[in-house]
């Protein structure tokens, strides 16, 4: 009989969060350190480098350890698809070490299978469902901020005290765009802007006069 292989999987969203949790969980459940893969990005598809390498070492004689469902995946779909290519088109079991239902290696019956599967439509379900709500909670939030007054990204670019001089030359053709730009130092794309910007201000006040 062939020697299982054991393998742990992990995730972490970005390079802040820390992974010591998840891989503490994988080590006391008897995963070798060295077969420990651990991706640290998004969790919305499988497009991973650790993981796809990970998938390509399973094999009918492959334990896969992950501390919980979400680590895997939090795209209901794709997290379905990935949990049936590993335990059907590779063969593998698959050990959710917070959701002991979720131990394909107890129970091979159909009834056993049955319920895992419904285990795991529920809890993937769950998972892209908070995954969809913590976008959203991130959105309102913004709407939110907005409505007061924050302000995001990056601060505009002052005036400088020359542009409304420099601004008049160019538009009666002294200068060129470029030139007028360089002396706002600013690029013409970023001095075109500003232009437009204050001729519509211009515009806005006359029609109110």
């Amino acid at each position: 009989m062939k020697e299982q292989k054991i393998y742990g999987y992990m995730r972490v969203s970005s390079r802040e969060q820390n992974e010591d949790r998840q891989k503490l969980a994988l080590l006391e459940a008897g995963v070798p350190e060295t077969q420990i893969y651990m991706d640290k990005q998004s969790g919305k598809d499988f497009v991973r480098v650790q993981y796809q390498q990970l998938l390509g070492n399973l094999d009918e004689h492959s334990v896969l350890f992950i501390k919980s469902i979400d680590r895997l995946g939090r795209n209901y779909t794709e997290l379905n698809e990935q949990w049936r290519i590993i335990t059907k088109e590779k063969g593998a079991d698959v050990v959710v070490i917070d959701m002991p239902l979720l131990d394909t290696r107890r129970e091979k019956s159909l009834l056993g299978t049955f319920i895992s599967d419904i285990v795991l439509a529920l809890l993937s379900y769950v998972a892209e469902n908070e995954r969809i709500n913590i976008r959203q909670r991130q959105a309102e939030g913004i709407a939110a901020a907005r409505a007061k007054g924050v302000q995001f990204g990056r601060p505009p670019i002052p005036i400088p005290d020359n542009f409304f001089e420099l601004y008049q030359k160019w538009r009666e053709g002294m200068i060129s765009m470029r030139e007028a730009a360089d002396l706002c130092a600013m690029n013409p794309k970023t001095f075109y802007s500003k232009a437009v910007k204050y001729e519509k201000k211009i515009l806005g006040e006359q029609r109110t006069v």
